[in-house]
């Protein structure tokens, strides 16, 4: 890849997890505004593509070829996914432009194996049809690939976003109605803001708690 070499790559992506693992962001505005601010850029829209080749969803408004709308209902891009990446407060933010970059170029080569023509008023990626993109992204995590690592973590990123609103802290993000959360319908905590969960997932106690266990469940 051109630009910030490889390790350069990774290491800021794991540093944004670790940073998310800890505490999420410390203005859950950030995330919005970073995505609000870079939305016509080349960078975001092949981001907001890839993201949406990952978790699918439904076209934002009439013409949009960048969420391809596969599927109905929301997907990564409406779950603020390119907010959790651009936010200032994250180490991989200034790298985003060298990961769109190589996507971009796979996307390229992509296109030339196959006769593909791709339109020059849009990123490479955006261009492609939802089936060559999902096809891309899949040939991206082959055992052999040099970048496999960098997108695998930013797979992961994608995740968070939708299935935990990583970005956000989670009791406001269900309270803003946070798509992913809500497609997924993750419970609501106690009126305290805490969730327990009284019943056991397997029917049973798999164990008799030890008898110095502290209440909060912590082990003796």
């Amino acid at each position: 890849m051109t630009g910030p070499d490889r390790r350069s790559v990774l290491k800021a992506l794991v540093a944004t997890l670790a940073a998310l693992s800890v505490g999420g962001l410390d203005s859950p505005a950030a995330a919005a505004a970073a995505a609000t601010s870079a939305s016509e850029s080349w960078t975001t829209q092949t981001l907001e593509a890839f993201a949406d080749t990952l978790i699918p969803g439904q076209h934002r408004f009439p013409g949009d070829v960048v969420v391809a709308g596969a599927v109905t209902g929301p997907g990564a891009v409406q779950a603020g996914a390119i907010g959790l990446l651009a936010s200032p407060e994250l180490p991989v933010a200034p790298l985003l432009p060298a990961i769109a970059a190589l996507l971009d170029a796979r996307a390229v080569a992509y296109a030339a194996l196959r006769l593909i023509w791709l339109p020059p008023t849009r990123p490479p990626f955006v261009g492609l049809s939802f089936a060559d993109r999902t096809a891309l992204v899949g040939g991206l995590f082959d055992p052999d690939d040099l970048d496999r690592p960098i997108w695998q973590v930013m797979s992961l990123l994608v995740g968070l976003a939708f299935d935990t609103a990583g970005q956000q802290d989670t009791v406001e993000a269900l309270g803003q109605g946070h798509p992913g959360l809500a497609w997924l319908r993750f419970p609501e905590p106690d009126p305290d803001g805490l969730w327990r969960f009284p019943d056991f997932s397997y029917g049973r106690p798999l164990a008799v708690p030890h008898p110095n266990t502290t209440a909060s469940g912590s082990p003796a």
